[in-house]
């Protein structure tokens, strides 16, 4: 069975930086995909960053050039650093796990960036 955990949240000053960490259980961790999602208050839950088994990445459009997303698979921990924070950053960060027909979620970890 597989659990994630996210961390490194919190509140920063718009310009500030963050790193983010999902911290994997199982044995699937190397060979799986990892997502980092968001969701506002009163939004759906977007796509913010993805790397796949082999380590290739994408990014949502509002954050390219600011976030990057990287795994550590002898660590079974996928991170998301994210710069030059923005108060439209603000949301419940979570990430997700996808292998084959298995996907699962983390509790998430909340980050409010203040103007």
């Amino acid at each position: 069975q597989v659990h994630l955990v996210e961390s490194g949240g919190g509140l920063v000053q718009a310009g500030g930086s963050l790193r983010l960490s999902c911290a994997a259980s199982g044995s699937t961790f190397s060979i799986s995909a990892i997502g980092w999602y968001r969701q506002a208050p009163g939004k759906q839950r977007e796509l913010v960053a993805h790397i796949s088994s082999g380590g290739s990445t994408m990014y949502a459009d509002n954050v390219k050039g600011r976030f990057a997303i990287s795994r550590d698979n002898a660590k079974n921990t996928v991170y998301l650093q994210m710069n030059s924070l923005k108060p439209e950053d603000t949301a419940v960060y979570y990430c997700k796990l996808v292998y084959r027909n298995l996907a699962v979620w983390g509790q998430g970890t909340p980050v409010t960036v203040s103007s």
